[in-house]
């Protein structure tokens, strides 16, 4: 794509302010900073990876890879009730998710480790799941919230937090993994998605196109089932003081 291409294709950018300055929305300046933040950062990591792609080396791409993990961990911290020890446990649950999901890919030989494929496969791995697990902690947050009396009567009962938190624990897994499922059942029929889009317009066959994706699909919903369970299974116990009460929750 030409830069003058591109350029005017910013033009666009003009009905989503338009809409939000008529309706009144106050998203106009949310909408120019997060575009200024994305052109930069998109910039900056085109030239990172143009570096790393340059060097080939396993090294660089681990480092970079293990960046990219990081970040998305600080970013499932949300406002209100943070979960002790939420970065690390994301990090901890995303690291799994990605070297399980990339170790087969790449045993498989569905993709080589090289740079070029395995820092864009990483890519989806770790955004899928840091969006999964951040459902699931606002999951925990209101099921623990709303159903604090149950929890607490099954305590009194002798059951143990787990035993208590079981209900919880499943109905936040599922629901954080659903969206996953819902829009792999689209695929195809509602939606053409980035990947076999991309392959399409870069020119390769839509059947190749169509291979890609459904190995994008394999493994974005395996990494985001399982980083959101270690997530689940290893904060729901935050909740809980050292005497096994369930702690105040406030927003």
């Amino acid at each position: 794509m030409k830069t003058e291409a591109l350029i005017l294709s910013s033009v666009l950018l003009i009905i989503p302010i338009m809409i939000s300055y008529k309706e009144k929305l106050e998203l106009n300046r949310d909408i120019i900073i997060s575009m200024l933040r994305a052109i930069i950062q998109l910039l900056v990591i085109g030239y990172v990876l143009d570096f790393i792609f340059g060097l080939d080396k396993l090294i660089y791409t681990a480092v970079l890879v293990l960046v990219m993990i990081f970040n998305a961990a600080i970013n499932t911290r949300k406002k209100g009730f943070l979960i002790e020890n939420q970065v690390l446990i994301s990090f901890i649950s995303i690291s799994i998710g990605t070297v399980a999901t990339l170790g087969i890919l790449i045993g498989s030989k569905a993709i080589e480790h090289t740079p070029n494929e395995v820092i864009p496969v990483a890519g989806m791995i770790i955004s899928n799941s840091m969006v999964a697990i951040g459902l699931s902690y606002r999951n925990l947050v209101n099921n623990f919230k709303n159903n604090s009396i149950a929890v607490e009567v099954k305590l009194s009962l002798g059951a143990s937090i787990k035993e208590a938190s079981a209900e919880i624990i499943r109905e936040s897994i599922k629901i954080s993994i659903m969206p996953t499922i819902d829009s792999a059942k689209t695929l195809g029929i509602v939606s053409l998605p980035g990947m076999m889009t991309g392959l399409i317009l870069a020119g390769s066959s839509p059947v190749v196109a169509v291979k890609f994706q459904i190995m994008v699909t394999f493994m974005i919903l395996s990494s985001s089932s399982i980083a959101t369970i270690i997530a689940t299974y290893l904060s729901y116990k935050k909740f809980f003081n050292d005497r096994k009460q369930l702690k105040s929750i406030v927003d």
